[in-house]
C-alpha cells in the first residue's frame, strides 16, 4: 500500500480524496432520505388514527406528498375507505403524485386485486388524474363493474391514457342503464376524438335525461362530421331552452354558419349544400367566433325571449339565481360612473344587485322556471324548488328580493363595539361560497332524489368577496369540488363579480363550468 501511494502523483491526491468524500456524502444522503421517508410513514401509521378533526387528518395525509417509497401505496390504501370525503380526496391527491416506477406498479397491482368499491373508486380517481402512466389494461374489467360509480370512474381512467385505440371499449357504456355512465362514455369518446361516438350520440339525442342529450349534442359538435349536421338540425326542432342553444353551438362548429334558432335557415342551408359540404377549417371557426362577439354587442333579445342578467344572455328555461348578501355587500361601488344610468336607489352593491335581479325576474318568459338563493354564512332559498315565472311568482320573487339586506356589515360594527354583538349579527355575515354552490348543485344533500339529476340547468352566481366561511374556503378546493361535481350535473354556471375582490376565482369558476364571467367593476 505504501509502494502504491509512492507511485501516485501527489497533485491527484486531493482529487481522489474529494471523490471519495463525495461518494460517502451521496451514500449518507441517500440513506438519510430513505430513513426520513421510513420515519414519516411510521409516524403516519402511529398517529393518524388519533386525529379526530377533519383538518388535522387531511393535513396528516398531505404530509406524505413527495414520499417516493412504494410502501406509501399500502399505507394509504385504508385511507381510501375513510368516511370523510375530504380525507379521501387528500389521499387521492397524494397517490396521484406517485410516479416512481415501483409506486406505479404497486398502484396497478392494488387496483387489479381490489374487491372493495371504495378502494376501486379511489384508485380510479388517481388514474383519472392523468399523471400515472398506464396502458389501460388494469381498468378494462372495471368497465363492467356492478357499481355505476366504478364504471364511470373506469371510463375516466381509460380516457386519461389519451389512447384512442381504447375507445372501442367505451362504446357499450354509451347505452348504460345509469345516466352518469352514459354521459361519461359520450364525453370520454369525444375527449379521445373518436369517430366511434357518432353512432351512439346520434341515438342518444332523444334520451329521456337532458344531461345525456347535452353530452350527445356536445360530442357531435366536438367530433365533427358532415353526417351530424342533419341530426342536429332535427334535434334543434325538438329542443327548447338551454339545449336548443347547445344544438346551435354544435351546428356552428360543424358549419361555421350563424343562423341561431332559425330552423328554416338551417334547413335551407343543408338542402343547398348537403351534396358538396365540407367541414370548416379552424380559421373559418375563428372568424365565426369573432363575428359572433361583434354581433352579441348589438343584439338585444325581446322581452321573454331570453333570460338576461347583468348582460349575460341565456335561453335556459330552468334558471337559478344565487346572490351574495354578506356584510361587504352594503359597501358602495367605487366606480360610480359605471352605474350612474342605472336608476338605482343608491350606489350600494346590494341595491344595485337587487334592482337588477328584480328587472330580470320581471322579464322572464312564461315558459321559464326559476328560483333564488341568498347566502352569507347561511344559505336561504326563496322557494323549495323551481317555480313557473307567472305573474304571481314574479311578484313574490320581487318582494322577497326587495327585503334582502347585507348581514353583519360595517354599519353594524358600532353595535358590536358597545357589546351588542348579537344585534350586529357579524358571525352571520361571512361569505360561504362553497355552501351556496353546494346548495345550487345539490352537492349538500338537499336534493331529495337522484341528487345529480337536477331540474336546473343554468345558474347565475353573484358575489363580491373572497370565501371566508364554510367547509371549503380555499378557492382551489372550491374550484376542484365544483368542477368534479358538475361533471355529473352538466349545469352551466355563469358568474358575476362586483366590488374590489380579486375576480380571477369567479372567472375560472365560469370557464370550468361552461359559463360566462362578467366583471361589474369595483
Amino acid at each position: 500500500m505504501q509502494t502504491l501511494r509512492a507511485h501516485l502523483p501527489r497533485r491527484h491526491a486531493p482529487w481522489h480524496r474529494a471523490l471519495g468524500s463525495l461518494l460517502v456524502l451521496l451514500l449518507l444522503a441517500t440513506l438519510g432520505l430513505a430513513s426520513a421517508d421510513d420515519e414519516i410513514l411510521k409516524d403516519f401509521k402511529k398517529y393518524f388514527r388519533k386525529y379526530k378533526d377533519s383538518a388535522s387528518r387531511v393535513e396528516a395525509v398531505l404530509a406524505l406528498e413527495g414520499v417516493p417509497d412504494a410502501a406509501l401505496v399500502d399505507v394509504l390504501e385504508p385511507v381510501l375507505k375513510d368516511k370523510d370525503p375530504a380525507v379521501v380526496a387528500a389521499a387521492v391527491r397524494v397517490l396521484s403524485g406517485c410516479t416512481e416506477p415501483a409506486q406505479v406498479t404497486a398502484l396497478l397491482e392494488l387496483l387489479e386485486g381490489a374487491k372493495k368499491e371504495e378502494i376501486q373508486l379511489g384508485l380510479l380517481r388517481v388514474l383519472a388524474a392523468g399523471s400515472i402512466p398506464h396502458d389501460g389494461t388494469a381498468v378494462t374489467e372495471l368497465l363492467e363493474a356492478k357499481s355505476w360509480q366504478v364504471r364511470r370512474r373506469a371510463v375516466q381512467a381509460v380516457v386519461a391514457t389519451a389512447r384512442p385505440e381504447l375507445a372501442e371499449g367505451l362504446v357499450p357504456l354509451c347505452m348504460d342503464r345509469e345516466v352518469a355512465v352514459r354521459c361519461a362514455a359520450l364525453d370520454g369518446l369525444a375527449e379521445l376524438g373518436s369517430d366511434l361516438v357518432r353512432g351512439p350520440a346520434g341515438q342518444l339525442l332523444a334520451d329521456e335525461a337532458w344531461q345525456v342529450r347535452a353530452s350527445a349534442i356536445a360530442a357531435l359538435g366536438r367530433v365533427r362530421h358532415r353526417d351530424s349536421v342533419p341530426l342536429l338540425i332535427a334535434r334543434l326542432k325538438a329542443e327548447e331552452g338551454r339545449l336548443a342553444d347547445d344544438c346551435v353551438a354544435a351546428l356552428e362548429r360543424l358549419t361555421a354558419r350563424e343562423f341561431g334558432l332559425r330552423i328554416e335557415l338551417w334547413e335551407k342551408f343543408w338542402s343547398t349544400f348537403a351534396d358538396r359540404y365540407q367541414i370548416p377549417t379552424d380559421a373559418q371557426l375563428a372568424e365565426l367566433a369573432k363575428r359572433k362577439a361583434e354581433n352579441a354587442a348589438l343584439y338585444k333579445p325581446q322581452p321573454g325571449e331570453a333570460t338576461t342578467y347583468h348582460g349575460i344572455q341565456s335561453k335556459s328555461r330552468k334558471v337559478l339565481f344565487v346572490i351574495d348578501v354578506s356584510g361587504s355587500m352594503e359597501s358602495d361601488v367605487v366606480e360610480k360612473d359605471r352605474f350612474a344610468d342605472g336608476d338605482y336607489p343608491s350606489y350600494s352593491r346590494m341595491d344595485i344587485v337587487k334592482t337588477e335581479l328584480a328587472r330580470t325576474v320581471e322579464g322572464l318568459g312564461e315558459e321559464t322556471w326559476f328560483n333564488i338563493l341568498s347566502f352569507a354564512t347561511d344559505v336561504k332559498a326563496w322557494k323549495k324548488s323551481l317555480v313557473k315565472a307567472n305573474v304571481l311568482s314574479k311578484s313574490s320573487a320581487k318582494d322577497w328580493t326587495g327585503r334582502l339586506e347585507p348581514i353583519g356589515g360595517a354599519s353594524k360594527q358600532d353595535l358590536a363595539a358597545v357589546g351588542l354583538v348579537g344585534a350586529a349579527n357579524l358571525d352571520k355575515g361571512r361569505t360561504n361560497t362553497w355552501g351556496a354552490l353546494s346548495r345550487a348543485l345539490g352537492i349538500d344533500g338537499s336534493a331529495k332524489k337522484d341528487p345529480y339529476l337536477l331540474e336546473v340547468d343554468t345558474v347565475f352566481f353573484l358575489s363580491d368577496g373572497r370565501p371566508t366561511h364554510g367547509e371549503f374556503v380555499d378557492i382551489e378546493d372550491i374550484l376542484k369540488g365544483v368542477k368534479e361535481a358538475n361533471e355529473l350535473r352538466k349545469v352551466v354556471l355563469h358568474t358575476i363579480g362586483i366590488g374590489e375582490f380579486q375576480k380571477t376565482f369567479l372567472k375560472r369558476l365560469a370557464e370550468d363550468n361552461g359559463g360566462v364571467f362578467v366583471d361589474l367593476g369595483r
